[in-house]
């Protein structure tokens, strides 16, 4: 199956966010009854979409979010509820979301909808026949609110099946900006000055990198971010076809650059070992806990990073600083991420909710909260919290199709997106030996091509 992809200037998308680190201080068709369509109990504005009423009506919704970004999700699905009537439960779900949705199918119990994190993961649905088109008031709402990019992201043979409801710019490196202070270190531009920015802050006594090994995802962002910028748009999209093999010169060049780190233990908090162990969360919170000696200086990952960051003491904008990936070509990378609602079940609920995901009453809830980004153009960017998350919505938007999505997003999900196996795990046994490039090369061509064979 193929899906159109609207991606092209990742130049588009720097030129907006490039203020951000300087600036961070802290009535639509209606398939059912409708609802009130006022603002529900406690809303500070009118609601912009109608509603049919479910009362009684029971709706299961599973995500692999857990934490923080779990409970800003639940907050979204309370005003739904408040709204319609309906009652949603949220069904945690365990990575691939692909092998979790299909042993709850074979049982006879799918959830009524599904987000899923992989573009490839919709296609796979697509392809099993489990996913159900998007409805006429929820596309009603995506032609409104989305640019046409966004759409065809979601689409697989021309029809509508996903709602990216949620974005990311994952092209992104905070820091705590005491350590750098202390340090007289000043925010790199180029992957060079990235490097010799981590040994001035290794010699004031601080590791400079927060590597979160544990999760192979992470790593894969790490090389996404070096190839984009290093090989270019062109030679990125060819890869995340398999029109070029993992054998090609420009990964080893990109391997060979994300190894001039990963080569230097002394420059990762914990080294290498510690690196492995490391999760996405700890690597956030190690790196702004621990007063003037925390156990890393620096921290790569998307805007999402904010709601870690929520979980400490520090102040984004102030303690929490933030700096574009540095260019290891001619131009910054930018890659973005995102998660789709996709309904498993024909039914009126599961559109509705769709709907409501489409719309920028349910965008405006979770950003308020952080560590949040809505490709929804509609949203007003004064409902994120601070200006730090305001400039990368706005740049998000700003771009509109201008964008490359995550390669590892849009392979199949046995090769781009499952724990310990194809692309995670070979970057995590790269990170143990980053000199054998080629035979990470090796190992990445024929998961690879076994993968796309399937």
């Amino acid at each position: 199956m193929r899906r159109t992809l609207r991606t092209s200037r990742a130049a588009v998308v720097f030129a907006a966010i490039g203020a951000l680190a300087l600036t961070g201080c802290g009535g639509d068709k209606d398939g059912g009854e409708p609802g009130d369509g006022g603002p529900a109990q406690g809303s500070e504005s009118p609601a912009s979409v109608r509603l049919p009423k479910l009362n009684g009506e029971k709706i299961e919704v599973a995500a692999v979010w857990s934490g923080p970004e779990q409970e800003n999700f639940t907050k979204v699905l309370d005003e739904f509820e408040k709204r319609t009537g309906a009652t949603v439960t949220f069904v945690p779900a365990q990575d691939p979301i692909v092998n979790f949705l299909g042993t709850k199918i074979a049982g006879g119990s799918p959830p009524d909808v599904a987000m899923l994190p992989q573009v490839g993961a919709i296609e796979q649905a697509v392809a099993r026949k489990w996913a159900k088109p998007v409805g006429p008031e929820a596309k009603a709402q995506l032609a409104k609110n989305y640019s046409k990019g966004w759409q065809d992201l979601g689409a697989v043979d021309g029809e509508q099946y996903g709602v990216y409801y949620k974005a990311a710019n994952k092209s992104l490196i905070w820091y705590n900006n005491t350590v750098f202070e202390n340090a007289g270190a000043t925010e790199p531009k180029t992957w060079k000055d990235f490097l010799s920015t981590a040994e001035t802050i290794s010699a004031s006594g601080v590791t400079p990198v927060s590597v979160a090994g544990a999760d192979g995802w992470v790593l894969t962002d790490w090389f996404e971010n070096i190839y984009l910028s290093q090989a270019g748009p062109a030679k990125y999209d060819q890869l995340a076809k398999h029109e070029i093999k993992w054998t090609d010169p420009s990964v080893k060049d990109a391997l060979t650059t994300l190894g001039e780190l990963f080569g230097k233990p002394n420059l990762i908090a914990g080294g290498t070992d510690g690196a492995l162990q490391t999760e996405f969360p700890a690597s956030v919170t190690q790196t702004f806990t621990g007063g003037d000696a925390p156990k890393a200086a620096m921290v790569f990952e998307g805007d999402f990073v904010t709601v870690n960051i929520a979980q400490t003491d520090a102040k984004i904008g102030t303690d929490a600083k933030v700096f574009p990936f540095p260019a290891v070509g001619a131009k910054p990378p930018v890659v973005t991420g995102g998660d789709a609602a996709v309904a498993l079940k024909d039914s009126k609920g599961a559109q509705a909710l769709l709907t409501f995901l489409a719309s920028p009453d349910a965008a405006a809830i979770q950003a308020a909260a952080g560590g949040f980004v809505s490709p929804n153009k509609a949203l007003d960017v004064a409902a994120y919290p601070n200006d730090v998350q305001r400039d990368i919505a706005k740049a998000l938007i700003a771009a509109g199709d201008d964008f490359r999505f995550d390669m590892s997003d849009q392979m199949p999900q046995s090769f781009g997106g499952t724990p310990g196996k194809g692309e995670w795990k070979i970057l995590q046994d790269f990170l143990k030996n980053p000199k054998d490039v080629a035979g990470t090369q090796q190992k990445l061509e024929a998961e690879a091509a076994k993968a796309f064979k399937s």
